[in-house]
């Protein structure tokens, strides 16, 4: 079924074999690769070309998430390249289709046009939570992939398990679930579900509960033969040698991201409290993520008033079923003090 979903021509494909392909060894004298053999003009030693497939860092992932390590593709740009690639390996340009569910991460959107695939849309409902009936309604036989963001950006809330299975269920083309919130949700992960969904693609990223942003790097587990294809298809060395060994510390670490999570949620739930307390403020959404999506009547004028400020928030009004809403994330205690003293003196 997987297969038949490819595009043909990636079928029969021949990767770009590097030479860390070729040879495997981490012991002997490179002259294979054509790197600088006397050092790096840095302190450190990055003159050899990293692990293509991220061996190391999949084992420690596989054993992390409770997955096998052919289930696990590591892309660059946080989650980024990994949208593009799954774009790209199922998707005919100016033939095929992607579903979005707007609001959501303008990424999708993005990869889509990059690609020259063409997108269908089916808005979420007033309670951001997919209509199922009008999603069966929109798809069509060159749809190829559904994007379902949960928790969604930018509305914060997670999509309800029943609508997303009904979706896997129904739908025979590939569903991708983009989880980079859900560490602050306290759901499971639909990494759960991977062996039940053939079509299933989950997208996480190190960039939010683990704080390294900085390093752009995502996480895609899917089935085995979806991460061989991806491996085929991506850029030959495209995580490089710094951001593997950092993240292999990082989740070693991991006690320190579950201190990081738990602080971030509890002044969350402070931050929504004084957010209460705003006249400005005229609803405030329910949040699953590390942000909050709130409703006021001069979203523009405060985003200005608080830019002067050197406070900056994301102005969602123009998003559609966003309008006159602000984004805001949770900062530590201090910024969110500051932000609630700035907005009641609006």
């Amino acid at each position: 079924m997987l297969e038949k979903l490819i595009r043909p021509h990636i079928l029969n494909l021949k990767p770009y074999s590097s030479a860390r392909d070729e040879y495997k060894g981490k012991e002997g004298i490179f002259l294979d690769a054509n790197e600088n053999a006397i050092g790096s003009a840095t302190d450190r030693l990055f003159n050899r070309y990293p692990d293509p497939y991220q061996h190391e860092l999949k084992a420690l992932l596989a054993e992390f998430h409770g997955l096998r390590q052919e289930q696990i593709f590591v892309g660059g740009a946080g989650s980024d390249e990994c949208i593009e690639l799954i774009i790209r390996l199922f998707c005919e340009p100016q033939a095929d289709n992607i579903l979005l569910l707007p609001p959501t991460y303008g990424m999708y959107e993005v990869s889509a046009n990059v690609n020259n695939v063409r997108i269908k849309t089916a808005n979420l409902k007033p309670d951001f939570q997919p209509d199922t009936s009008k999603i069966f309604q929109t798809i069509d036989s060159h749809t190829k992939i559904i994007f379902i963001c949960s928790p969604n950006n930018p509305t914060a809330n997670l999509i309800h398990l029943e609508s997303i299975l009904e979706i896997l269920e129904k739908f025979e083309g590939i569903v991708v679930v983009d989880e980079a919130y859900i560490d602050f949700a306290g759901t499971p992960s639909w990494t759960t579900q991977l062996e039940h969904f053939p079509n299933l693609i989950i997208l996480q990223t190190f960039s939010k509960a683990w704080g390294m942003a900085g390093l752009r790097l995502g996480k895609t587990f899917a089935n085995p033969l979806v991460v061989n294809y991806l491996n085929k298809i991506k850029l030959p060395y495209n995580i490089s040698q710094i951001a593997q060994e950092i993240v292999l510390e990082g989740l070693k670490n991991s006690e320190k991201q579950q201190n990081m999570v738990r602080e971030i949620l509890a002044e969350r739930q402070k931050l929504l409290e004084e957010l209460g307390k705003i006249a400005l403020i005229k609803y405030i959404f329910p949040t699953d993520a590390n942000f909050v999506l709130v409703k006021t009547e001069k979203p523009q004028q405060i985003y200005e008033d608080l830019v002067r400020q050197k406070i900056i928030l994301r102005d969602r009004s123009k998003v559609s079923l966003c309008e006159g809403c602000l984004r805001i994330t949770v900062g530590t205690g201090g910024e969110n003090k500051a932000l609630i003293a700035a907005l009641r003196s609006f």
